[in-house]
């Protein structure tokens, strides 16, 4: 069984409500979600809905000191609230995208990696926490490379 770990919405907060120019001097682009539109937050694990602002940032996701250490870019939706999966569950944002999953060692360091897509990736994850080095995955966009979320042992 595993886990799976927004970001936490605090980090974020200090953002929300503030106004384009400011986001702009941060470093913070912002877009406004249209029909058709996936902006995916990884707060609460869902693409942002028409209309809803959404701010892409750059996020260190990966803070081991290793050559693995990483930061790219994310997208937060305003005000998103933390997203809560049971144990096992997969998010929205997993469903119609192919997820890279990359399986870290407890120091931080790459031990494996594989893809999927929908309800394969459940399989996947299993089949990573088979390997009993693996302390945490990480889940990414397989398309644009963006962090997508944590994965623990349940």
């Amino acid at each position: 069984m595993f886990q799976i770990s927004p970001l936490p919405q605090e980090t974020f907060a200090h953002l929300f409500g503030l106004p384009d120019d400011e986001l702009d001097a941060r470093g913070v682009v912002v877009r406004r979600a249209g029909e058709g539109d996936r902006f995916p937050c990884r707060v609460s694990l869902r693409d942002a809905r028409p209309g809803e602002r959404a701010l892409l940032l750059n996020h260190e996701h990966q803070d081991a000191d290793t050559p693995y250490r990483s930061r790219y870019a994310i997208f937060v939706i305003e005000g998103a609230e933390e997203a809560k999966l049971a144990p096992g569950e997969l998010p929205q944002v997993f469903q119609r995208r192919p997820i890279a999953l990359r399986g870290f060692s407890a120091s931080g360091m790459l031990l494996e990696a594989a893809m999927g897509m929908g309800e394969e990736i459940a399989p996947v994850i299993a089949r990573l926490f088979g390997n009993p080095e693996i302390a945490y995955l990480h889940a990414h966009n397989a398309m644009h490379g963006c962090y997508a979320a944590r994965i623990d042992r349940a």
